[in-house]
């Protein structure tokens, strides 16, 4: 504790059966002044004048070079043990010259704040207390506070220049010239470093790439993933994606890619790595929108394909060639299952693919048909082909609206073997003709003789209203519907007649396109 801290004294209790203290008044010997001194602050006393505290059984009495004795009552004279006031404007009381109590805890403007009197004995006097007054700080306080703890910074001689010299010398010896250079240009302070001779920016170690995540299948699909240009004999040009499917450079893409070279043009396919080379149409089958072409020598691996059908709402990644940008990755997930989905040249009946297609919200824009659709273990669970367009845009000009169409890679799968088998593939048909513009389920419009169809009882005017017991709401329902089979298997159909519920069993029939 500090001296200007310390409390006053308090008197230790008189014991009862001590004799009563007297107490001897003076009278002033001087006329009392007028107006009452200002006190200042307690000083300390002389360090080298020790006092020697008197004991506490001794009786109070003048001592020798002390002041004449006063009383409670008696006001001390002017000045008296007080250091005169400094003028106003001065900043030395604010300055903190000894350790102990931060002139920042001071009250400035108003008196300290006194403890109230207790009395120790019966009949002790009422002290004077002397409230002091401290002046209010300068305007520029803070700065001298600042200034208070803020060290100057040592002069910069020779000795300091030979210091930083020997160091320099001492690491040029150790780590090389270029460290000792470095600190030779951070000591000229001059404000340029020499970086010539720095760490390399930018070559630091690639991230951990987490098992499962959209990185991790973009790393191990975009090796596979290609990208076709089309031009054809008729000087139309095309775009589009498609993937290795085996090691003798099998690429599966969709058929509207490359139908404009289907009767002349060229195909060139372009790697991750930039390589183009040109690709030979192997087969293609308008009808599930899918073709087959092939590169010799392709330096690409080959995807994997999901052993299980997919599920609405599981997570998946669309890579392809949007709008030419080639190596596009983009995820979603799968929105719905069997969405019949008509694709193809709309003007030529031969070239009208019908599609029971998974939706997706991944994005896909034109570019990306005939790219992967896979799932998060990287195994491709179909093939792009289709996006839904805003009703009455222009054609090319829409992009992704968040309802893509990828068919399914069983049937995918199946379609490619024939392709590259045969160069042809083969779908399943009942042999009947329905009308596209009924709706609410599918009416019959004629049947061909000695077709399945005829042979299982349909006739004309027939309205058929469920498949293997899965509802039928339009044409487009059933085509779609009974594509997903295989020629040669049965399916049982429902249907109405003159208003009368019946079913029928189908052998289905193949046809090839």
């Amino acid at each position: 504790m500090s001296w200007d801290d310390a409390e006053p004294t308090v008197r230790t209790p008189r014991d009862p059966a001590d004799p009563e203290p007297t107490r001897e008044l003076i009278e002033p010997t001087t006329e009392l002044p007028t107006e009452r001194p200002i006190a200042g602050p307690v000083v300390p006393p002389e360090p080298d004048t020790p006092t020697t505290p008197a004991a506490p059984w001794a009786a109070p009495g003048p001592q020798a070079g002390d002041s004449p004795a006063v009383s409670a009552l008696t006001p001390p004279s002017a000045g008296a043990g007080a250091s005169p006031i400094p003028q106003p404007g001065s900043n030395q009381p604010y300055r903190q010259s000894t350790p102990g109590r931060s002139t920042t805890q001071r009250s400035f403007g108003r008196p300290e704040a006194q403890e109230p009197f207790r009395p120790v004995y019966q009949g002790q006097a009422w002290p004077t207390y002397q409230p002091t007054y401290t002046p209010p700080p300068p305007l520029d306080w803070h700065n001298q506070q600042a200034r208070a703890y803020t060290g100057s910074p040592p002069p910069k001689n020779g000795r300091v220049y030979a210091i930083t010299a020997i160091v320099a010398l001492v690491v040029a010896l150790v780590a090389g010239g270029g460290t000792a250079g470095l600190i030779v240009a951070l000591d000229r302070n001059n404000g340029s470093v020499d970086e010539s001779n720095g760490p390399a920016i930018g070559v630091g170690t690639d991230p951990k790439i987490r098992s499962g995540s959209v990185s991790a299948v973009a790393n191990t699909l975009l090796p596979s993933v290609v990208q076709l240009k089309v031009e054809g004999s008729n000087n139309s040009a095309a775009t589009g994606s498609g993937f290795v499917i085996d090691s003798a450079g099998h690429i599966l893409t969709n058929n509207h890619v490359v139908a404009g070279a289907a009767a002349g043009g060229s195909i060139q396919v372009v790697t991750q790595q930039g390589k183009t080379s040109t690709a030979r149409l192997v087969g293609r089958s308008p009808a599930y929108d899918l073709a087959v072409v092939q590169v010799a020598g392709l330096e690409a691996p080959s995807v994997q394909f999901a052993a299980a059908a997919a599920v609405v709402g599981q997570d998946v990644v669309a890579i392809g060639s949007p709008l030419g940008l080639a190596g596009t990755v983009t995820s979603g997930i799968i929105s719905a299952k069997d969405r019949p989905v008509i694709a193809g040249d709309q003007d030529s009946p031969t070239e009208i693919s019908y599609i029971n297609a998974l939706q997706t919200d991944a994005a896909i824009n034109p570019g990306n048909s005939g790219g992967p659709l896979v799932d998060m273990n990287a195994r491709v669970i179909g093939v792009n082909s289709a996006i839904a367009t805003v009703r009455g845009a222009p054609e090319g000009s829409s992009g992704n609206i968040g309802l893509g169409f990828a068919i399914p890679i069983d049937q995918a799968r199946r379609t490619a073997q024939q392709l590259i088998a045969s160069g042809k593939a083969s779908y399943p048909v009942i042999g009947a003709q329905v009308d596209m513009q009924f709706e609410g389920a599918a009416r019959v419009s004629e049947v061909t003789p000695g077709s399945p169809a005829q042979r299982a009882g349909l006739r004309t005017g027939d309205v058929i209203t469920k498949i293997n017991s899965q509802p039928v709401g339009s044409a487009e329902a059933l085509i779609v519907a009974i594509r997903t089979h295989r020629p040669g298997e049965s399916v049982k159909l429902d249907f109405e007649r003159s208003g009368k519920p019946r079913q029928a069993n189908v052998t289905l029939g193949a046809q090839t396109g």
